[in-house]
This record gives C-alpha cells, structure tokens and sequence, in this order.
C-alpha cells in the first residue's frame, strides 16, 4: 500500500523520542510514521515545505489537523487526523480546503468526535492513540512509594490552579516536570509558561524541566499519583495514559478528555469539584490500602492498544 503521512513540522523522527521531550502529537506522528514503514508500506513521511519528491497518487493520504496540506499532496484517499478540539475547522481558512478534499474525519475518542461540527461532510473515525515506548513494556507490581504527586502535562494546562490546590491537599510533595522544552523551546510558550511556573514554585511545587520518556517513566514509577485538573483543550491525552500504563493511579476532573483515560473509582478518580479533588488526593497520597487498590487495577488494565493496531486502523480507511 502506498501511503503518505503529512504534517506542518518541523521534521522529527521516531528516534527522537528516546533523546528529547515531545509533545503529544509529535509523538503520535513519529510513533505512526514508524509504524507504517515496518509494516512494509510504500510510506512517505512529508513536512509542509519539503521539496523531495512524492508519488503520482496513494492508497492513503493523511493530513495531520489542517486541512490545506491537502493541496499539495497527490490524489488519494484522504484523512484528516485531528488532534485538537475540532470547532476550529469552522473558520473559512480551514472550512474551504476541507469541503474540497472531503477527508475522512479521525479523532481520538468520544470527547474529540463532539467537538466535530455536524454540517461537515465525510467519514468519520474515532482511532485512540498508543502510549510511546517504554511505557509500552510490562511494569511489576510495586509497594507503595513515599507521598510524591506529579504532573507532566503543559503547564499552561491547569498548572497554576493545581498549585493553588496544593496547600490545601496539604500531604507529601508536588513535582512538576513541565515547560516550553517540550514544544522544541516554543519562545511563546516559554514567555505564558514562566510566571506559571514561579508562581507553582511559590505554592510549593517543585519544578522540574521536562524530561524524555525513559526518565519520564522512571520519575512515574516513583510517584505516588498524578494530578491533572484538565483542559477543554485536551482532546486525549498521553501523559495520564502513560501515568496508567506504569500503574500509577490519577486524580482528574471532568474536563475535556481526561475521564476517558482512567477508570473512575478503580484506576483513579475523577472529582466533582475542587474540593473531591484535593480530597483524592489526599487519600491516595496517606492511605496505603487505597493506592493498592488503584495501582493493581490499573496495572491490570494494562496500556491499551499499540502503534501496530492504531495503524491497522488507519489502513482500513484506504
């Protein structure tokens, strides 16, 4: 099958994600762009810009979230994989090229697929990702670990208010591994994402620059629980899936598509409002019993499907 993954870029290779942070789509990208190469594709992996040559036409033509890379690209069938909330395809810059390809439409769960606006044309397809190695490997049973909580999401992503929660949680530490290093030093990010951080520092959470996924997971296994309020914005979310994938159990709340990756009351909670919350919290940081619970169930759940059934997925829409 010829098949060719498209996205803005910059460039960024599955090799990466053993040497650097990512974000989450760029993991998604590298991790499915590998994916379709070792199953013996004809693949193209193509960053807007690029000038290397492509093939006349392809069984499968994804687009990574705009639309316009569609203009470039040779015939095919065409996908448009989302992975923010979808309301922006609404603006003309995106709505035009889209009535023009008429993609298939790929979003990552029931929260994301909402977020769709119903007078689009196409296929649509909910196809969840995959956690990145190592989170992927088998991870032992543990006994409980001193009251470390974590959070390794973007701190623009509710950082400052679960460090305003946390003096009332009043149990253990807080370690955010967190900030722009993530986004490739995003110079944006990194000017929102500053007095994020110091003000964190100043409730008392220890922060900490984001770190690749191999010392990610190691940090995970030592932590008690992670916290994350959520964000409308979060249309999957990789780092509580990697958090569950070690076994960690997670306090959340209701917010975009956090819910959807743990299993309310067995691998984590999922409060009503700040004061469940940092009442979660609290319990999971103090109570052995309870942590043991969640963190065996969790790792019962295991880590959920793999890159080589995200793939399959894809190629039934050729």
């Amino acid at each position: 099958m010829k098949i060719i993954l498209a996205n803005e870029g910059p460039r960024i290779e599955a090799e990466a994600l053993g040497a650097r942070p990512l974000g989450g789509v760029e993991t998604a990208v590298a991790l499915l762009a590998r994916e379709f190469s070792t199953r013996g594709h004809d693949f193209h992996l193509h960053f807007e810009g690029e000038t290397a040559a492509l093939p006349d036409r392809a069984d499968l033509v994804i687009a990574v979230r705009v639309p316009r890379l569609f203009r470039t690209l040779p015939k095919g069938r065409r996908v448009l994989w989302l992975h923010n909330p979808a309301r922006y395809l609404r603006k003309p810059r995106h709505a035009w090229p889209l009535l023009l390809a008429r993609p298939a439409l790929v979003t990552l769960g029931p929260h994301h697929a909402a977020t769709l606006p119903g007078w689009l044309p196409g296929r649509r397809a909910q196809i969840p990702l995959a956690v990145a190695p190592p989170f992927d490997e088998p991870v032992a049973e543990r006994a409980p670990p001193p009251p470390v909580a974590i959070f390794t999401s973007n701190p623009t992503r509710g950082l400052d208010e679960l460090a305003a929660l946390w003096p009332r949680i009043g149990a253990g530490a807080l370690h955010a591994y967190s900030g722009a290093a993530t986004y490739g030093g995003d110079a944006r990010l990194a000017e929102r994402a500053a007095p994020i951080l110091a003000r964190a520092a100043a409730n008392g959470a220890r922060i900490f620059p984001p770190v690749a996924r191999k010392e990610l997971r190691d940090k995970l296994l030592e932590a008690r629980c992670m916290l994350y309020l959520g964000d409308e914005g979060e249309t999957f979310c990789l780092a509580l899936a990697e958090a569950q994938a070690v076994g960690l159990p997670c306090v959340v709340m209701n917010r975009g598509a956090v819910a959807e990756r743990i299993v309310d009351g067995v691998t984590g909670i999922v409060a009503r409002d700040e004061a469940q919350f940092t009442e979660a919290a609290r319990h999971l940081l103090t109570d052995d019993a309870a942590w043991r619970a969640m963190h065996r169930a969790a790792l019962a759940r295991g880590p959920g499907p793999d890159w080589g059934e995200v793939a399959a997925r894809f190629e039934a829409l050729a």
